[in-house]
């Protein structure tokens, strides 16, 4: 399970297999040859039309049922993958140099080393036009934190006895001068605002996460969580990873310059959280 994003630059691949197809076609071949790899390594080498797998998509606080997969018709499916990655190439929205490199995940569970940092990442009064223009946002928009919060009580119950969403059962806090902040509110912050991060939230979102300079004056302010082309072109990416870092705090990472990536193009990032 993860949060998928794709960031929504329109292109040949897009056009014909459609981006919730590449990813469901991406997600597919992973899982194959992860089953493939599992099969070799327990010494049977038998072919993948032979080879199957019981799978199940769940839903938080509902589990579907399962499934038998058969692993051929997996990577059958995602070889339409092959037909198109060569549009990738010279992609602006391509971020890894991969094919479909406009595409990633933060995997679950979301660690407690990653909700911390995240809280971490976030101005200071001493920091004024920025801490007052998230305070304005908390404030404005009520992010309170509640449709994550119900995520982790779903995750706290589960029969499984397995946190699947969150390593922690209650959000971590942090003091921002009279602001005092949960993990929650920070991620529906993230996250809580559809399917679509529009480029003016996106733009915001980067300066609140230190992701882009934001010791700047209030007009070039403006100007990023407008639509002015010249900031967008000259603005740099500049979030790095503190000493100690885990692999959700790397998916973070690559999220955040994705989200740089779309904001740059002036086009949204898709979300499935």
């Amino acid at each position: 399970m993860a949060i998928d994003y794709i960031i929504e630059f329109d292109c040949k691949p897009k056009q014909a297999l459609t981006a919730p197809g590449i990813l469901e076609r991406l997600k597919e071949r992973e899982r194959a040859e992860e089953v493939v790899d599992w099969f070799r390594s327990a010494g049977d080498n038998r072919p993948p039309d032979q080879m199957g797998f019981e799978f199940s998509q769940s839903t938080p606080g509902q589990t579907g049922e399962k499934q038998l997969i058969v692993v051929q018709d997996l990577l059958e499916h995602a070889a339409a993958l092959d037909d198109h990655a060569w549009h990738c190439r010279h992609c602006p929205a391509n971020r890894t140099g991969n094919a479909y490199g406009c595409i990633g995940s933060i995997s679950y569970p979301i660690t407690a080393l990653a909700e911390t940092w995240l809280l971490e990442l976030l101005p200071l009064p001493d920091e004024p036009l920025v801490w007052l223009l998230l305070k304005q946002g908390i404030q404005k928009l009520g992010y309170d934190g509640a449709s994550v919060k119900a995520l982790r009580e779903v995750d706290r119950v589960d029969e499984t006895n397995l946190r699947r969403y969150f390593e922690l059962p209650n959000a971590p806090q942090r003091r921002l001068g009279e602001l005092r902040l949960s993990s929650d509110q920070v991620l529906e912050m993230i996250f809580g605002v559809g399917n679509l991060i529009i480029p003016n939230h996106a733009g915001i979102l980067l300066l609140f996460f230190n992701a882009i300079e934001r010791d700047l004056e209030v007009e070039a302010i403006q100007d990023i969580s407008s639509f002015g082309a010249a900031v967008r072109e000259t603005t740099a990416f500049d979030m790095t990873l503190p000493a100690e870092y885990d692999t959700c705090m790397k998916d973070f990472v690559a999220f955040f310059h994705a989200l740089y990536i779309a904001w740059k193009l002036n086009i949204p990032l898709y979300v499935d959280a």
